[in-house]
């Protein structure tokens, strides 16, 4: 590979224009050997030529034994962040595994799975799906990780239920684990990306949220006080200290949270004391106090006012949440401003934000939220301008398209 980039070079041709006449001679129309294979598709990862690595694989998983090769050449990847590339290997591997119980075939599908995950929901639903059952023929440490993706996918997609029962099979996975696992020190032998603790602390924070999310709101109070106990560790090193600190933020915002949906509208101070001192936290107490406001007929104009502009410059940058959670936050938030506004007769705004969240709706093809958006125009369609009209209907028209071209959505099930 080297001799072949330095006559590219000196040649003065793309980097890689060899590569596909180089992979069809050595790789395809001849025997394989894995000397030759392994630096080809590192180079050809390095410079995304994802085709040539297609192409190559197609050919060579006829001969089984370099199944384990691929598999490592592609966690290596993953680490270097080459996920594309990462992600064919271990589609191959996976479509070629032998066994189908073995715990390298459920490591690939776990890795495809988060691989997989992005913007658009029902894509994500999918992947989800397809990946719940090789979950427990995982690692039991692994386990862990792979629950909490799965249950943050869901969180994400709304799906109360599933995030409730997947958050108890967090807690008590965790709590096997704990019961005859020493604490290890040495990171380098963890295979869970967190410290034990942490996980069933996780797992409480999501119940929490799965209640709140169906309005059971005292149930949510009292899980929050059971993560909040479960972070008073003895002795915490460096690392605990972190999570420590991280949760105790976490109870605390959401004790206010969970009193003000409560109708304890005299927390508010308090609430908006805790923002001003944890800027992270900003656009989830927001949609936490809109979601109040509109509960209880409250006025919340000035603080709406107040955090008006740092919302828009900080609304793409929240630490703490996995990117689906992110976008799902964001349109939870406009949506809820969409009706504060509405709910108060400031039509213009709230006209504003309702094109505003039916278009990053349609992005996402969020299909719960692009139907609450048409909801609520059709609820003050007639108070509309002649120019919302015309934007409202351009969308529409986009989502139109969206669906005819798609073959038969109803009854497709690949």
């Amino acid at each position: 590979m080297a001799q072949l980039d330095l006559i590219t070079q000196g040649m003065k041709l793309e980097e890689g224009h060899f590569y596909e006449i180089y992979g069809a001679e050595c790789f395809v129309e001849s025997a394989p050997h894995w000397r030759r294979l392994e630096p080809f598709l590192q180079r050809c990862a390095e410079l995304d030529k994802l085709e040539c690595i297609q192409r190559v694989i197609q050919q060579v998983t006829d001969d089984r034994s370099y199944i384990s090769e691929l598999f490592e050449m592609a966690e290596g990847m993953l680490k270097r962040g080459q996920k594309k590339a990462a992600r064919m290997l271990y589609e191959c591997v996976a479509e070629c595994e032998k066994y189908q119980h073995s715990e390298r075939l459920a490591l690939c599908q776990y890795r495809i799975f988060t691989l997989s995950l992005g913007q658009d929901q029902h894509e994500n639903l999918r992947a989800a799906v397809h990946f719940e059952p090789y979950i427990n023929r995982l690692d039991e440490e692994r386990q862990l990780d792979a629950i909490k993706d799965l249950a943050n996918t869901y969180l994400a997609l709304r799906y109360w239920d599933k995030l409730f029962s997947l958050s108890d099979e967090l807690d008590q996975k965790t709590k096997i684990l704990q019961s005859y696992t020493k604490k290890i020190t040495d990171k380098s032998n963890r295979l869970t990306a967190y410290p034990l603790f942490v996980y069933r602390a996780y797992s409480n924070l999501l119940k929490s949220s799965a209640c709140e999310r169906q309005g059971k709101y005292a149930e949510a109070l009292h899980y929050t006080e059971i993560y909040g106990d479960l972070m008073k560790i003895s002795e915490p090193d460096e690392e605990d200290q972190i999570y420590i600190d991280k949760f105790a933020g976490w109870t605390e915002a959401n004790t206010y949270l969970y009193r003000l949906m409560m109708g304890d509208l005299n927390i508010l101070p308090a609430y908006i004391n805790f923002i001003e001192n944890n800027e992270t936290e900003l656009l989830p107490a927001m949609i936490n106090i809109l979601e109040a406001a509109n509960k209880f007929d409250n006025n919340i104009d000035d603080i709406l006012y107040m955090y008006n502009a740092r919302i828009n410059s900080e609304i793409t940058q929240l630490k703490g949440y996995t990117e689906q959670v992110n976008s799902d936050m964001y349109i939870t938030f406009l949506l809820e401003r969409t009706i504060y506004h509405l709910n108060r007769k400031q039509y213009t705004e709230g006209f504003k934000q309702l094109v505003y969240c039916l278009k990053e709706s349609v992005k996402l093809n969020n299909q719960t939220d692009i139907i609450r958006c048409v909801a609520l125009y059709e609820k003050y369609r007639n108070i509309a301008t002649a120019d919302i009209e015309y934007q409202y209907k351009l969308i529409i028209m986009e989502v139109q398209n969206y669906y005819d071209k798609k073959e038969n959505p109803i009854f497709n099930l690949a």
